[in-house]
């Protein structure tokens, strides 16, 4: 007898530890599926209205009757905007077939479950109806050989009616469960045919785009001469910023220069009065501070230990950076094929709203504003990095003043041609461009 409470003992433990690490894994499951879930549905809310934005800017610019290299931009973008969006739905459907292939394991676990709970329980009602009687119950007891069995005897009994009332709550629980996660599996197939009606919606949107997209290149094409005009519009405004960033940062380095001698210069100064006379002092100091002038590259803008933390500074906060100012990256880093002609962004355009303030993504110091080609550029430097703000109506601060990540800097212009509102932002490192994406958020 003692033995059969032992067992049943360590059965009961054993279930309830089986249950409890069945439920942490489920619960685990649970909530790394709704985080992804939530991630994903944020993304293509995002997108969502990135594409409405350039629907609007495209009808803007469609109104216009006039071809031009905007037009091609907007649409790649609402294009890539779908394909990521299809992406999404597809790593959504996916996770969402995990869930139901889970959840519907868990159904079958708990139906398995209450199938054999019942069973048990059935077993027990027909051992209690059996030994129902009050008589029969004392005569188990009386027919004892001696005390203890008569205890253990009776201990059996209310353990039994125990375990009755505990299989009957647990008979209830799993039911519960049970409807619960049925309920989960039909919202999660409910969910899933949603987000399928979405994506061929979105299949069939993005084969449209593709085919108004083969007309505008091929009337761009028809219209070479109308092309070349704005490639090469955009090649002089390019070359003409350019050479302005260049000039600012070359300008940078020669005061840096300067400036790294000098300390030079004082510190050999310094040694070489401890140990030589004044003409020993002179042929040290002139040579360390040729040194110093010949250093070349970005390392010279990070020579002092002010200038060094900030560099480190900004390149730690790579991929954390604000962009600096909200709206739709339209045209990317790197070489843009147009027909024939290709042309090098040296950084990403990003479409806002008319009036958008444009702040700046990190702190640093204002190097130079430049005005070309109708509108401002804004020069920042951090270190031996450089921040650059390009198509601004009007700015509200000057070369030399010091400014704090997210201030306000100007704000955007809009292009009087066609009514696009972009930024372009670049991001320098000594006299190279990188690409900003990797930086923004």
């Amino acid at each position: 007898m003692i033995l059969l409470i032992v067992l049943r003992r360590n059965y009961v433990c054993m279930r309830f530890l089986k249950i409890l690490t069945f439920f942490f894994l489920l619960i685990s499951f649970e909530t790394v599926f709704a985080q992804s879930s939530a991630a994903l549905k944020k993304r293509k809310e995002t997108i969502n209205k990135e594409i409405e934005q350039l629907k609007k800017s495209r009808s803007k610019i469609d109104r216009s009757k006039k071809l031009s290299l905007n037009q091609i931009n907007l649409l790649n973008t609402q294009i890539r905007l779908r394909e990521e969006k299809i992406r999404t739905i597809n790593t959504e459907i996916r996770i969402l077939d995990t869930k139901i292939i889970s959840n519907t394991t868990e159904v079958k676990t708990l139906q398995s479950n209450l199938d054999r709970i019942k069973v048990q329980y059935a077993k027990m009602i027909i051992f209690a109806y059996k030994n129902q009687g009050a008589y029969n119950k004392l005569m188990f007891i009386f027919a004892s050989h001696d005390f203890n069995q008569a205890y253990m005897r009776l201990r059996y009994i209310q353990q039994v009616g125990r375990i009755r009332k505990k299989q009957a709550h647990e008979i209830q629980n799993t039911q519960v469960s049970l409807k619960r996660e049925i309920s989960k599996l039909d919202q999660n197939k409910k969910e899933k045919s949603s987000l399928l009606l979405d994506q061929i919606s979105e299949k069939q949107t993005l084969g449209k785009d593709k085919v108004q997209q083969s007309k505008i290149l091929t009337n761009l094409t028809k219209q070479q001469k109308v092309l070349q005009q704005q490639l090469s519009k955009k090649q002089k405004e390019a070359t003409a910023l350019n050479n302005a960033i260049q000039a600012a940062i070359r300008k940078e380095i020669r005061e840096e220069q300067i400036k790294a001698a000098e300390r030079a210069r004082i510190a050999a100064a310094k040694a070489a009065a401890l140990k030589t006379k004044e003409a020993g002092t002179r042929n040290i100091t002139e040579k360390t501070t040729e040194t110093k002038i010949a250093a070349k590259g970005s390392s010279i803008l990070a020579s002092s230990p002010e200038d060094a933390k900030l560099s480190s500074s900004f390149m730690g906060s790579r991929g954390r950076m604000q962009k600096p100012v909200q709206g739709v990256i339209t045209l990317g880093f790197g070489q843009q094929k147009y027909n024939n002609v290709t042309i090098f962004n040296p950084g990403i355009n990003i479409k806002t709203n008319p009036g958008a303030n444009v702040a700046a993504v990190y702190s640093g110091k204002v190097s130079k504003v430049v005005f070309l080609v109708n509108s401002y550029t804004v020069i920042i430097r951090h270190g031996e990095y450089f921040s650059i703000y390009s198509k601004l109506k009007n700015v509200s601060v000057a070369a030399g003043q010091e400014v704090q990540a997210r201030q306000s800097i100007g704000t955007v212009a809009t292009d009087p041609t066609d009514g696009l509102t972009e930024v372009q932002f670049q991001i320098w490192k000594g006299g190279t461009p990188v690409n900003p994406s990797g930086w923004i958020m």
